[in-house]
């Protein structure tokens, strides 16, 4: 497909207004929550408590896949040139300002850039081309393996403490 400036905008706005992308690197997609500034999208992980990038080293190329965010279904897909930002320079500290007034649930607050530069990796993910040959298939696939996990057995006295006893009279 050809990029024309209403591809570009598809792919600005859609990112923009996405709170998750899908990103796929060298290994499987992950869901990375992410920031648009400056014409590109951002993400921040790789330390402790921040979200994993696997598969994705500076200088590679990533597949990003937008959601709707009201519906979830696919919107665009599009290539990115992945590129590592250098701490303390002022495409990072730009990046930085946005991406901390989008993290939730920071455990360090005020602290989080000086951690970041320290322990985690930002990088930038420059479209470079856009695709939206969405596939026909639903491309679901088994859940990574994580010790998040939901079901277990229901503990034997579970059923007696929310109904309790019969009353007797």
């Amino acid at each position: 497909m050809t990029d024309t400036p209403l591809t570009d905008a598809l792919v600005e706005e859609a990112t923009k207004k996405s709170g998750l992308v899908w990103v796929r690197g060298t290994g499987p997609a992950r869901a990375l929550w992410h920031v648009w500034h400056d014409g590109a999208a951002h993400v921040v992980g790789d330390g402790p408590g921040e979200q994993p990038l696997p598969g994705l080293a500076d200088g590679s190329t990533a597949e990003v896949t937008v959601r709707s965010k009201d519906k979830g279904g696919r919107i665009v897909s599009w290539t990115a040139a992945v590129r590592q930002l250098t701490p303390g320079s002022e495409e990072w500290d730009a990046a930085v300002a946005e991406l901390k007034g989008k993290r939730l649930n920071a455990p360090d607050g005020e602290a989080m850039p000086e951690r970041w530069a320290r322990e985690c990796r930002v990088l930038r993910l420059d479209p470079r081309a856009a695709t939206t040959d969405l596939p026909d298939s639903s491309l679901a696939a088994a859940p990574l393996p994580s010790a998040a996990i939901t079901r277990r057995p229901v503990p034997a006295a579970l059923p007696k403490l929310l109904f309790g006893r019969k009353k007797r009279r």
